[in-house]
């Protein structure tokens, strides 16, 4: 085997492995907030506002990739709760990244968990453009309630008919001599859909995937799963 073109070859390997075609997707970035309330830690929920996009929905503070502003996805997460919640950086504290959520809607979500260090979230000076409030729930509670789990059913569909009823072909796959099947629409992959159904709200989507995966975390390590309860 020629060890130069193995050393050359190597060159061109990432340095850091991420998600093949992520330019593709729209990158954005949050932080899944904790915060310290009567000696127990919770998390820090927003509810948007109603006339926004995605509105009256329950999410934790984040956003979209700036390419002017933002130096890396952290940054981003960062800055958009500074913008969000009316704090500094100073009152953040990044414990550390968990993994990317690809969602099945075209998006990437780069996921920091962190310590929100205030007295009061009532004393918050939120982006009332935004938010419509801020509300917090122990872990304890997730801890101690699994989520409801549905599905929806994600297909690939090779073309699609607009106002008018004309075919707008995206992918040419009779052209392309492929097997009658892509010729329609392919694919049955069921996504799995989270819900947490609390004093009347609804935490689902992703937020409720990151709740769930954080939470399994937690209580797959005993010792960590105790630091969670009441303190």
């Amino acid at each position: 085997m020629n060890k130069e073109f193995l050393k050359k070859i190597k060159l061109i390997l990432p340095k850091f492995p991420s998600i093949q075609g992520k330019e593709e997707y729209f990158n954005s970035a949050v932080l899944v907030l904790l915060t310290l309330i009567d000696r127990e830690y919770h998390f820090v929920f927003q509810k948007r506002k109603n006339d926004i996009r995605q509105g009256s929905e329950i999410c934790f503070p984040g956003g979209g990739y700036d390419f002017q502003k933002d130096k890396n996805f952290k940054n981003t997460a960062i800055r958009e709760t500074i913008e969000e919640l009316g704090v500094s950086k100073s009152n953040i504290d990044i414990i550390g990244q968990l993994d990317t959520v690809v969602a099945p809607m075209g998006a990437t979500i780069d996921t920091f968990l962190a310590i929100l260090k205030v007295d009061s979230l009532s004393k918050l000076n939120i982006n009332r453009d935004e938010i419509e409030k801020l509300f917090h729930i122990p872990i304890s509670y997730f801890l101690k309630n699994k989520p409801e789990e549905y599905s929806v059913l994600l297909k690939i569909f090779p073309s699609y008919k607009n106002k008018t009823g004309e075919e707008i072909i995206l992918f040419p796959s009779k052209q392309l001599n492929l097997p009658e099947i892509y010729h329609k629409p392919w694919g049955n992959k069921k996504y799995k859909v989270f819900v947490y159904k609390i004093n009347g709200e609804i935490i689902w989507g992703i937020t409720a995937r990151l709740i769930y995966d954080l939470v399994l975390r937690i209580s797959k390590n005993k010792d960590v799963e105790e630091l969670f309860w009441t303190l």
